[in-house]
């Protein structure tokens, strides 16, 4: 089967690989002369304020046609354009026709529409703006004579937008989350008014929609723990890597180049036997950070150890844990790419001294790539902002996920043993990892989210790895929410009775969706019009929750989450019922996977001995 080839946004590279670590020297500023600030204005900013005025002067390499471009000296121009980069700010333009000549200060007015995966999320759009030629360069491009025209944007694209879509976006997601809310607290009203009739189905329907309201409810009122400049602990960054060449450097790159002190900060990288070239690219890597990365002490800070063999992703991790010399450690996946400030905003609450474990806000970053990594930018954006979110509230949150999570050193090292050794009915627990240590922290500490703290990951783009993936998830959730019951009570009530409700809720559904699709239909002659009313309506809570935040074009998506889910992914945790003991991955080779496999093999051999094939020729 072909491998999907990812969209990816490509930001054009800085000149300088360790562009966002604090400088020793004091000599460079984290902003740059693309975030358009100057360095009196600075000074009354914190990092996060710098960083995000920086972003916005961004570029992005790109390859699209300019549609239109018009001057009022001239008229529409005649010949092929296309966008080279954009930013925020301005776009660098090419025409293989060196006699349409754009000349310095000239004023024109360009129609183009940016694609999906240009710039983030939220930039795709029609785009009709006026803007002067600060640059004409030629330069010969594939062996063709080329000229670049670099202009500058009247007014940003930011302001560009607010203006002609995402203030209508942010207008219309308020008002309909409004209406859909209001429909769905009316039609649960029904289920009072019918309670008597069925009273195991009406009770679920409140149970649920109640469930699903007070988590947006809660997810709208979380607040983030504020970040101080004077609260920064020392990390260290834990990245376990199997098998990852295509990402390993760029994971290492967002690790190393963070916005916090470089005595404050190391990075490990626990190889766990790679078979491919995982190994050669974290050398490389290292190698060229440290060709340049003399004066932020990188060959102090960044470290490789490599397991003698296969061990597994827990051990690879304590085994970086134990290498760690600060306190406060940081769990990267080897997909997984930190935004800058990632480190300064994830550490934050741990000014609490009961705070045992954060997660951080996790993205998509191949979300253009088909429908299914679509699908599931949606879902990723709803459960880290509004399901998380709502669990931090009670500081309270079940799992801190793997492409971004902090813990206490001594807590990690404290539930080690029994972290590797686990069994549940007997066999390993491999994988769920995350939601695993989660629950040995959440036994004796709190828990908590941070949204500002943000990677971006890889999602599967191919519908089989998806499928194994959704199934191993399902497993681990069921596994880990059956051990979470004996220490959940002893939380916050409220907080106790989420957990029960998110608990029955989804393991009953598979039941009441086939009451209400097939049971009333056949038996009732009723068309389940209420049901599928609610469905849409839930998809419509999601799908406008994502465009209300993200202002983005993927809201749609949600929808479409919403009904695989119900008719593909749903129907997944029947089996998990009866499979959940499983500790293989099912999508990497874990020795699970491995020892898995060669029974298969051994059975099969087995069975060819015991009923030979006929040949003919005996």
């Amino acid at each position: 089967m072909k491998k999907t080839d990812e969209i990816l946004t490509t930001p054009l590279d800085d000149r300088r690989i360790l562009s966002n670590v604090p400088d020793p020297e004091k000599i460079r500023q984290l902003i740059d002369r693309r975030g358009f600030m100057s360095d009196s204005s600075t000074k009354f900013l914190d990092t996060n304020e710098l960083l995000f005025h920086r972003k916005l002067g961004q570029r992005y390499i790109v390859d699209f046609p300019i549609h239109r471009i018009y001057s009022k000296k001239h008229g529409p121009l005649t010949g092929e354009f296309l966008c080279r980069n954009i930013s925020n700010t301005g776009i660098l333009i090419s025409a293989e026709n060196t006699n349409n000549l754009l000349l310095v200060g000239q004023r024109l007015t360009l129609t183009f529409e940016i694609p999906g995966g240009a710039m983030p999320e939220g930039y795709e759009s029609k785009v009709t703006i006026s803007g002067t030629v600060v640059r004409v360069k030629k330069e010969t491009i594939d062996g063709k004579p080329t000229m670049l025209f670099a202009i500058n944007f009247d007014k940003s694209l930011n302001k560009y937008l607010k203006k002609r879509r995402w203030g209508y976006s942010l207008f219309i997601s308020s008002l309909l989350l409004f209406l859909i809310t209001f429909i769905i607290v009316l039609m649960r009203s029904e289920s009072v008014i019918y309670f008597k009739f069925n009273q195991f189905l009406y009770f679920y329907s409140l149970v649920a929609a109640s469930f699903l309201l007070s988590r947006y409810l809660f997810g709208m009122l979380y607040k983030k723990v504020k970040t101080s400049s004077m609260y920064e602990p020392g990390v260290s960054i834990i990245i376990p890597v199997f098998n990852e060449e295509k990402w390993i450097s760029r994971t290492i790159l967002s690790c190393i180049d963070q916005a916090y002190p470089i005595d404050k900060l190391e990075v490990i990288i626990v190889d766990d036997c790679s078979t491919d070239r995982t190994a050669e690219k974290v050398r490389e890597t290292m190698q060229r950070i440290h060709s340049t990365g003399e004066k932020f002490n990188t060959k102090e800070r960044i470290q490789f150890y490599v397991q003698p063999v296969n061990k597994g992703k827990r051990e690879a991790l304590i085994e970086g844990v134990k290498l760690a010399k600060h306190d406060l450690v940081v769990f990267v996946d080897s997909d997984s790419f930190l935004e800058p400030t990632a480190i300064r905003n994830i550490v934050q609450p741990f000014q609490d001294p009961k705070m045992g474990g954060v997660a951080g806000r996790t993205e998509v970053e191949n979300k253009y790539t088909n429908a299914l990594t679509k699908l599931q930018t949606v879902r990723y954006y709803i459960a880290f902002r509004i399901m998380k979110a709502a669990e931090a509230c009670f500081d309270c949150v079940t799992c801190l996920s793997g492409p971004l999570s902090c813990y206490r050193k001594d807590l990690v090292l404290e539930n080690a043993e029994a972290w590797l050794n686990q069994k549940f009915l007997g066999h390993p627990a491999t994988f769920g990892d995350d939601r695993s240590l989660t629950n040995f922290i959440l036994k004796t500490h709190r828990t908590s989210y941070q949204d500002n703290a943000v990677c971006s990951t890889i999602v599967p783009s191919s519908y089989n790895t998806f499928i194994k993936q959704q199934m191993r998830w399902k497993r681990s959730w069921l596994r880990e929410s059956l051990r979470a019951l004996s220490f959940m009570w002893r939380k916050e009530p409220f907080m106790f009775l989420f957990f029960i409700i998110g608990f029955i809720v989804p393991i009953a559904a598979p039941i009441v969706v086939l009451y209400n699709l097939i049971y009333v239909p056949i038996m009732h002659h009723i068309f389940p019009i209420t049901f599928l009313v609610g469905l849409l309506l839930m998809a419509l809570l999601m799908s406008f929750t994502h465009l209300f935040f993200k202002k983005s074009t993927l809201w749609s998506f949600g929808i479409f989450f919403v009904i695989y889910y119900e008719f593909v992914l749903l129907w997944q945790m029947p089996v998990a019922w009866v499979t959940f003991w499983k500790s293989t991955w099912g999508t990497r080779d874990t020795p699970q996977d491995i020892l898995e496999r060669e029974r298969k093999i051994e059975k099969k051999m087995r069975k060819m001995k015991k009923y030979p094939v006929y040949s003919g020729k005996e």
